[in-house]
């Protein structure tokens, strides 16, 4: 078992290759296959890029809980170092219970130190029906141009232009416009997408293939970058209001967008979406689990400075270097104290949300 004072600290990496090697390792000490959805681009160092998945425990069960990491792409050290500390744990087995590991679903972002997918598309904003009509963003539409001016950093221009809006519409009217989600510049922050990516398609085939016969399921998306330093904002991120009194009985106190109390805001297209589509069956329980870094300004300009990177490059290969440096640490600071923060609470709502599901509950056959 890894202690919570020092061995804990092994469970991070500095890479994706790294990372993801870590979490195969774990996966064959304990004997477990690995379900790999192999991405056919190159990774920052050359490596293979996949989607990696293991299921713990018995293929018919009827209870599981999902563990799903790098939703945004280089918020999966995180996630990752969770997902490789419960493999690696001596946590309780429950019978007709399984845990699925979802390891670096949007593996370009995590490799290429980016938020987004490989198609500049925020994976967390691209679980829409793309057949009907998009959300519209008209507060992103706005300040796109301040966001991601011509060059960085951005002068005093677009900084009054982005302080004239807060002032408008307030530090959340702000936060709206820009996380959101918007359909309508592919080169923007936020971007949703035109279709489903192939990270939104792979989860829903994966989803496919292993929850066909799960009634009861809990599950834990990992994050960064909301919130104070170290402390694991545990979100309510399931579609069902009627759970969420059972959710509280697990977990202890949950925030909620849709009533405010959270960090986060609502969302355009989140992934769990695919959650309730692919698994109709089944009751469910969710929770984003969100761990703050550094105050929002910081995280935010750190973000705005990678996309204005992407959208319109530099000669610069300092600055460059510095702003991917810049957005890493933004989303997985490098100190210890937070690491084994991450690692504590992480492995605790796991095995709540374990424990939760052996109560007795009844369910709809």
């Amino acid at each position: 078992m890894y202690d919570i004072s020092s061995r804990s600290l092994d469970l991070f990496s500095p890479t994706y290759a790294i990372a993801r090697s870590k979490f195969l390792g774990a996966a064959s000490a304990r004997g477990l296959v690995v379900d790999s959805h192999v991405l056919d681009l190159p990774g920052a160092e050359g490596e293979t890029l996949a989607v990696d998945v293991v299921l713990d425990g018995p293929a018919d069960a009827s209870k599981m809980l999902i563990v799903l990491s790098g939703v945004h792409g280089v918020e999966g050290f995180c996630g990752s170092a969770v997902q490789v500390g419960l493999l690696t744990d001596d946590a309780p087995m429950y019978a007709d219970t399984a845990t699925l590991y979802v390891h670096a679903i949007n593996p370009y972002g995590f490799s290429h130190l980016r938020r987004v997918t490989q198609e500049n598309v925020d994976l967390n904003r691209n679980f829409v029906d793309f057949t009907k009509s998009l959300p519209v963003n008209t507060g992103y539409a706005e300040i796109h141009d301040w966001l991601l001016p011509a060059t960085w950093p951005p002068g005093g221009a677009a900084e009054a232009e982005l302080a004239a809006y807060r002032s408008r519409h307030g530090a959340r009217g702000l936060q709206r416009a820009i996380g959101l989600g918007q359909y309508i510049r592919a080169d923007g922050m936020f971007f949703g997408g035109s279709e489903p990516t192939w990270s939104n398609l792979t989860f829903r085939s994966i989803l496919k293939r292993y929850t066909r016969n799960v009634k009861q399921l809990a599950s834990i998306d990992i994050h960064t970058g909301l919130g104070p330093s170290g402390f694991g904002e545990r979100i309510f991120a399931s579609f069902d209001q009627n759970a969420l009194p059972r959710a509280k009985q697990w977990w202890g106190e949950l925030t909620d967008v849709h009533a405010g109390t959270s960090t986060s805001i609502p969302l355009t297209g989140p992934i769990q979406t695919a959650l309730f589509e692919e698994c109709p069956q089944a009751e469910q329980f969710g929770i984003c689990l969100e761990y703050g870094t550094y105050p929002s300004d910081r995280v935010t300009s750190a973000l705005r400075a990678e996309h204005w990177l992407h959208r319109h490059g530099s000669a610069d290969t300092v600055l460059a270097q510095q702003i991917k440096c810049d957005l890493k640490e933004a989303f997985y600071p490098d100190a210890d104290d937070w690491k084994r923060d991450i690692w504590r609470q992480g492995r605790q709502a796991c095995l709540q949300a374990l424990e939760g599901l052996q109560a007795d509950c009844p369910v709809e056959a």
